[in-house]
């Protein structure tokens, strides 16, 4: 059979899962070559294409190991309540995880994450609580949403993602693993965004205890498309926070930025641009946080330091989480109408 043949699923001896949890992790890496060709790049592109996790997204893993701790240790039975504050993707892993194994759920959220992310979280049968997104620019947000959740539901497990130390972890033994097997040890560079900054310190970490000269850069938010006193509600890139000149106290505890090589700042339409050029040239449909990713990843493969170098960037989540969103009027698609790709 020659490569451009079709292998169909009967083909290949396959396996009946047992549960929506076997299906996380263990996602597919692709090489950009029609992006990196059509800018000139000198570094190789590589996505981790995290939607292909069960429910759709990279928050999957943290999810699953939250709660997988949590029964180990007893801590969760059939019928408990499990509660976080979630921009909606840790929510959805978390949803999903507890209706496949018997739990319930409940989330606080922002008043601006996505209408589609508030939508799947309610069809997987989870309350919601809505919470001015204002509140977040208060310096002892975190510490005062913590106290609000486990003071208004005492008798439920707190995942509490952005301190469980199990959401860094799923990282270090799943993602960071999953790349250097699936590179063969040529990895370079990773790139990724941070939310509850578990993806970059988990596999950072991995990756650089196997290779030290491994580099982690940070794709974060320019000025502009951060919430302010003024603007609270400004065109932000969903799911990725700013974390250079933030003081400790106020990023969450999975945070390290001491794995962090470098910082690349971008704008909000960069984000939304790049995301598009990547369904139009790729046939990848990624949400703004991938967006954000692969911009930056590609000012790193445009440096001729980096000709040859496998820079693999993370892509969080799926464009069709986002749908609903202004951003994805057609008329601004590359290839419809508007400029094309940047140069």
């Amino acid at each position: 059979m020659n490569s451009g043949t079709l292998r169909t699923a009967a083909a290949k001896p396959g396996r009946i899962h047992d549960n929506l949890t076997d299906l996380i992790g263990n996602t597919p890496l692709l090489e950009l070559h029609n992006y990196a060709r059509n800018r000139n790049l000198f570094g190789r592109i590589v996505a981790k294409i995290e939607f292909f996790n069960p429910a759709g997204s990279i928050k999957d893993r943290a999810a699953w190991a939250i709660i997988a701790e949590a029964e180990a240790a007893g801590r969760l039975k059939r019928g408990d309540l499990i509660v976080d504050v979630t921009s909606g993707n840790t929510g959805i892993g978390l949803a999903a995880v507890a209706a496949s194994r018997g739990y319930r759920a409940k989330f606080y959220v922002s008043d601006n994450i996505s209408q589609d992310k508030v939508k799947l979280l309610r069809l997987y049968g989870a309350e919601i609580v809505t919470v001015k997104n204002a509140f977040f620019l208060d310096p002892e947000a975190i510490d005062k949403i913590t106290q609000r959740i486990r003071e208004e539901n005492p008798l439920a497990f707190f995942a509490d993602q952005l301190a469980n130390p199990a959401n860094p972890r799923a990282h270090f033994e799943t993602t960071g693993p999953e790349i250097w097997r699936d590179t063969a040890g040529t990895v370079d560079i990773l790139v990724g965004g941070v939310g509850t900054g578990g993806t970059t310190a988990g596999a950072g970490r991995f990756l650089k205890s196997k290779k030290p000269g491994l580099k982690v850069v940070i794709a974060e938010p320019a000025e502009g498309s951060i919430p302010t006193e003024e603007n609270p509600y400004p065109d932000e890139i969903d799911g990725v926070h700013k974390v250079s000149e933030v003081p400790p106290e106020q990023l969450p505890k999975n945070v390290d930025t001491g794995i962090a090589d470098e910082i690349i700042a971008l704008s909000t339409a960069q984000a939304r641009r790049t995301a598009l050029e990547l369904v139009a040239e790729e046939g990848v449909f990624a949400g703004t946080s991938s967006g954000a990713v692969l911009w930056a990843a590609t000012q790193l493969a445009a440096r001729a330091e980096n000709a040859g170098k496998i820079i693999v960037a993370i892509l969080p989540d799926t464009g069709e989480r986002y749908l609903a969103s202004t951003w994805w009027p057609l008329e601004t698609a590359p290839g419809v109408e508007g400029p094309g790709p940047a140069a």
